[in-house]
């Protein structure tokens, strides 16, 4: 494994670290700067904006701007935004850090899949870019833990102060490890500001491309079946369960080693055969989601099903990034970085969504059921998707091919197209 993929890893803890901490620390914050836990609520809401406009727009801005200065550059506004977040007098300049710190999070991750694609040999892109988002899932089982217990003993000030110093560390790796990258070159591109614009414009018609816009729709109602539990899960496990509020922790610790476990059998799969993989992910998670209704009540068998929600859940992570990928292969960072916009749209509607079904007076349970209807939605998104693929003329596939041969920019595998 590349040590470049460990700086990756380590930059995308920090960034899982800082965006799920908020959630155990609403508490605090909210009894420190005089405001309600709703109200504190919205600072989750804030990040996952930055997310949102941040993703397309910090990758366009970048798409002249070498890979790995692209990548130092967006974790020093992370590291940034997480000190402004640490440092802030009140909840209006919080509000304002968390923001900032959420601007990179998107784009960082979308170059980040594009370069560790590239620091691999063929057939072993998919494993890389899982390689790099075990930093994500690992921030679930240490980073987010560790850091609300920090900041319930020492302020939820120094939780964040610990993110910079974790920014500021990633930064140096990225700086020691990543090697230079030269831009992908394009036949009769243009440089300067010319080139840049053209740059730009491919980067958006890949973008549009119908199997790319269908990936991310995909992305955004199967894990919105993810987040209709997850953000409802710590009320579940206390109101119906039964567990203690000191039990939590653990069982969102349990949530978090779920996703590793998805990470890592993620990347190989995903090499082998991409939709199936896709396509089996989103199933389990409606079918898992569904039992979780009924597990629920019994104490063990709520906190195996929580293990096994997040190990399918977080699977269809990697299969989602590489389809878009591998679609706008000769311009993949704008559509790379926009998926994970797509991903927290699906935060946002997921908690939206659930927490109707619970103000519906539906019961502690049925974020369970809705989250497994959102996932049957995205299935079908997806395999609707895989039929019009596989209904390509055999002229359009033939161009698509001969385009792709030897292509390893954006992480092709090869020109047979997505599996």
């Amino acid at each position: 494994m590349p040590l470049a993929l460990l700086a990756l890893a380590v930059a995308a803890f920090g960034i899982g670290t800082t965006e799920f901490v908020m959630m155990g620390l609403l508490p605090n914050v909210a009894d420190d700067l005089g405001v309600s836990v709703p109200t504190a609520g919205h600072l989750v809401s804030a990040y996952a904006i930055g997310v949102v406009i941040g993703a397309p727009l910090l990758a366009a801005v970048g798409v002249r701007v070498p890979r790995r200065r692209m990548l130092i550059a967006l974790m020093g506004l992370f590291t940034l935004g997480n000190l402004a977040s640490a440092l802030a007098p009140g909840y209006g300049t919080l509000l304002a850090g968390r923001v900032l710190a959420g601007l990179p999070h998107g784009a960082f991750f979308g170059v980040g899949a594009v370069v560790a694609a590239r620091l691999v040999r063929e057939g072993r892109q998919a494993r890389a870019v899982a390689t790099m988002f075990l930093g994500l899932t690992v921030a679930n089982i240490i980073g987010v833990p560790g850091g609300t217990a920090l900041g319930q003993q020492l302020g939820w000030r120094a939780t964040f102060l610990v993110v910079t110093v974790i920014g500021l560390v990633a930064m140096a790796a990225l700086a020691a490890l990543v090697p230079h990258l030269p831009l992908e070159r394009r036949d009769g591109a243009a440089g300067g500001a010319a080139g840049a614009v053209g740059e730009l414009r491919r980067e958006v018609r890949a973008l549009g491309d119908r199997q790319v816009l269908l990936g991310l729709l995909t992305a955004v109602f199967g894990f919105a079946g993810v987040f209709a539990l997850y953000s409802y899960l710590a009320s579940m496990v206390t109101e119906v369960t039964g567990l203690a509020e000191s039990s939590v922790t653990v069982v969102l610790a349990l949530f978090g080693v779920g996703m590793t476990l998805g990470a890592l059998a993620a990347g190989p799969l995903t090499d082998r055969a991409l939709r199936p993989t896709l396509y089996g992910s989103l199933g389990a998670l409606a079918l898992v989601l569904v039992a979780f209704r009924f597990t629920v009540h019994v104490p063990w068998a709520a906190m195996a099903t929580v293990v096994v929600i997040g190990a399918v859940g977080f699977m269809t992570t990697t299969p989602l990034q590489m389809l878009v990928m591998e679609k706008a292969r000769h311009a993949p960072t704008l559509a790379a970085a926009s998926n994970h916009s797509a991903f927290n749209l699906a935060n946002a509607g997921g908690a939206w969504a659930g927490g109707t079904a619970i103000a519906a007076g539906w019961g502690w349970t049925s974020p369970a059921l809705v989250g497994a209807g959102l996932a049957v939605v995205g299935l079908a998104v997806a395999v609707a998707a895989g039929v019009l693929d596989r209904g390509a003329s055999p002229g359009r596939r033939s161009r698509v091919v001969a385009r792709g041969a030897g292509a390893r920019g954006a992480g092709a595998r090869d020109g047979a197209g997505v599996r």
